[in-house]
């Protein structure tokens, strides 16, 4: 991709690669790929199962469908070496499993025997997982012990829907169903975590994805957070300190009131003009988005959903974009070949 082409032509993409539909019917919160890989992806269902999915040899296939939790399941997270999914479901578990032969190894329950609906690694240490319930809380775990870390919980305002780890991992933000975002400092040696700042987006608004990203691009230097808020907008703030204080930069346009709508930033963005981010969104087209353009920020639309798009994930060399739905489908997107 070289530095040269127009945004627009980097986000250029062409059709649809393969659709999967082994979920229909039943929403797909989450769509990701594994780490640093072209073809591997997973996606989380409300039907309460876990598919992983690669992409070749064509034609593209599950290659296990992840059976156990008895309620729908919220969210997950690859681990750093793709070898292990956690996820978390409504039925009030957390489960840690074997990517290569789908097995359960592990069901932790939630510390408050309440429902569980969102996950995240630890970046740095993956024996750690932060895990956020609809009782308000979010609770470190080592997922080798199945126990919460000593110190490392929290109380938000409401329902926590949202987490992201800064890259270093020394910061954490969770989002909550009240419309508040909180950081928190994260100790790497014990995991105990202290509650920095409060940001209120909206009052009474749900904050449903969080991603923080430090920027390397001379376009945009600063740390940054990407938000989706039942606010009918997406927004990219400015992480202005170590605490995790958040000033915002931009706002855009996406339609959004009442579905946990996710968003991305795209993986390559320092080696070219410009930077993007990705988002679903309620009206079922995925959105390409410059964060650094003033007027006219659409990059590219993808139409191809029949319903409102709730997760997006870019393959590591941004040759392939995932985006799936409230209805249970999974579009995979490929860039345009030049």
């Amino acid at each position: 991709m070289a530095g040269d082409t127009t945004l627009s032509e980097n986000y250029a993409f062409a059709g649809m690669y393969h659709i999967f539909d082994q979920h229909v019917d039943q929403a797909v919160p989450k769509v990701q790929f594994a780490n640093d890989d072209k073809h591997l992806l997973a996606c989380c269902s409300l039907d309460g199962t876990i598919s992983v999915c690669q992409l070749v040899p064509t034609p593209p296939t599950v290659l296990q469908t992840l059976r156990g939790h008895i309620g729908p399941v919220s969210d997950f997270a690859w681990s750093l070496s793709n070898d292990i999914i956690v996820s978390t479901s409504l039925d009030g578990s957390m489960r840690i499993w074997n990517t290569q032969d789908g097995r359960c190894i592990r069901q932790i329950p939630d510390p408050d025997s309440a429902q569980m609906l969102c996950c995240t690694f630890q970046p740095i240490n993956n024996n750690l997982t932060v895990v956020g319930n609809s009782k308000h809380n979010i609770h470190v775990v080592n997922i080798s012990t199945g126990k919460k870390v000593k110190g490392g919980s929290s109380k938000l305002t409401g329902r926590v829907l949202s987490l992201s780890f800064d890259s270093a991992g020394r910061i954490l933000w969770a989002g909550d169903d009240r419309g508040s975002i909180f950081s928190f400092l994260f100790d790497m040696a014990t995991g105990k975590l202290t509650k920095a700042k409060r940001l209120v987006v909206s009052e009474g608004s749900a904050i449903t994805s969080l991603s923080a990203r430090s920027w390397i691009s001379r376009e945009a230097r600063d740390p940054s957070l990407l938000v989706n808020a039942c606010i009918n907008k997406l927004l990219l703030y400015r992480v202005t300190d170590n605490e995790g204080t958040l000033q915002l930069k931009r706002t855009f346009q996406i339609q959004q009131t009442s579905h946990a709508i996710g968003s991305i930033f795209c993986p390559l963005m320092s080696f070219r003009q410009g930077a993007c981010v990705v988002t679903g969104s309620e009206d079922m087209c995925v959105y390409f988005f410059d964060v650094e353009r003033a007027t006219k920020a659409i990059v590219n639309k993808l139409q191809g959903h029949s319903a409102a798009v709730l997760g997006v994930s870019f393959n590591c060399d941004e040759s392939l974009l995932a985006s799936s739905d409230a209805k249970g489908m999974v579009i995979i997107w490929r860039r345009e070949q030049k």
